[in-house]
């Protein structure tokens, strides 16, 4: 169920199913409590200005992002790491919104410069660095916080992942900048920055309790993995986040506009193309995944399974999400029980075993035995 108003979706509502074969359905048992907490946080921080601001910062619903994603982790970094969603979605929002943050130029230059100031205010205790405000003392408290609970290996990791993530917005905005639509070779080198996920990462191994060595967790078969991973969950964000951004100009960069631009068709045409990468990428995961907890070690094994679960919950996550259901440019505030009813397939839309014929993602291929 959604609502619509004037505003016709391109790609439409009713999607084709998603191939999945991975346990779906998880979701932690303390959410509400999850919730509750993080919520309480947002408030306390006057996180958003008012009550229609609020609900749709709520309507992330970034507390049962964290529990679906991690369905059986420590609650107390789940609170912190679900406190950090909902700063980022309100980030996320910032920028699309044509805002790199509270004070900063929307432009390549002031996200990056932002950017820069934010990713050093989580690694070091340097006050004043971001310009005052809400949204700024908020994340200084998620900064200290998180200086606290992580070790310096994964606050190391962490910070890496939010430079990445401001790498990629910058990257997207001069894109914007320069009226760019992105080659797909060049979006796809990319995608796995701007989508955040070493940053959302660091948190599941936290939370989980995993600490693969650093040898092993940046090994070419576990990074190749963890990218194959990231580009699935990468490509189901932008087809589940299409209707709330397609209002935006220009276009969106996500894989179905690059796409369209690359073939010279419409986004509804260039769906199933869009579904044949994650398709072909999810078999490369399966078979990679297989080949890798043959001779795992108890760490390892978790963290296969942590990407699984990030995987199978990202995509119940969006399903049901407001924000993406029942999004902001077709309804004055959320719906509530809003869905994409999405289904699932237990066969790829493209079987094919072959590499993708994108060099930036082909090397995951080789990485296979055989």
């Amino acid at each position: 169920m959604h609502v619509e108003r004037d505003l016709p979706s391109r790609i439409g509502w009713e999607l084709p199913p998603f191939y999945c074969p991975l346990e779906r359905g998880l979701l932690h048992p303390r959410v509400a409590e999850i919730e509750e907490r993080a919520v309480a946080w947002t408030d306390a921080f006057a996180l958003y200005p008012d009550a229609t601001e609020r609900a749709w910062g709520l309507a992330s619903h970034a507390a049962e992002f964290t529990s679906r994603i991690i369905p059986r982790g420590d609650v107390e970094p789940m609170v912190l790491f679900a406190e950090w969603n909902y700063w980022a979605f309100a980030a996320d929002d910032w920028h699309d919104s044509g805002s790199a943050g509270p004070g900063a130029a929307s432009r390549a230059a002031g996200v990056a410069l932002h950017g820069a100031r934010l990713a050093r205010t989580v690694e070091a205790p340097v006050p004043g660095l971001l310009p005052p405000g809400p949204h700024t003392a908020a994340l200084e408290d998620l900064a200290a916080r998180t200086r606290a609970m992580l070790r310096p290996g994964q606050l190391r990791r962490f910070t890496h992942g939010v430079r990445e993530w401001v790498f990629g917005a910058t990257w997207q905005t001069a894109n914007d900048e320069r009226g760019v639509m992105p080659s797909l070779d060049e979006f796809t080198a990319s995608r796995i920055c701007s989508s955040g996920t070493r940053f959302l990462l660091t948190w599941c191994d936290v939370a989980n309790g995993i600490d693969v060595p650093s040898d092993v967790l940046y090994s070419p078969s576990v990074q190749a993995l963890t990218d194959a991973a990231g580009f699935v969950v990468s490509c189901d964000n932008d087809v589940l986040s299409y209707n709330k951004d397609d209002d935006q100009m220009p276009w969106e960069q996500n894989v179905v506009n690059v796409l369209a631009h690359q073939e010279g068709c419409t986004p509804a045409e260039a769906l199933p193309a869009a579904y044949a990468l994650r398709d072909r990428t999810m078999s490369l995961f399966v078979r990679l995944r297989e080949q890798l907890g043959k001779e795992a070690d108890e760490e390892l094994a978790r963290y296969l399974v942590s990407l699984e679960q990030w995987i199978a919950g990202n995509l119940a996550y969006h399903n049901r999400a407001p924000r993406y259901a029942s999004p902001r440019n077709r309804n004055s505030l959320p719906v509530e029980g809003a869905s994409y009813d999405i289904t699932y397939s237990e066969v790829p839309s493209d079987p094919s075993d072959e590499p993708l014929p994108i060099p930036a993602l082909a090397w995951w291929w080789q990485r296979l035995d055989g």
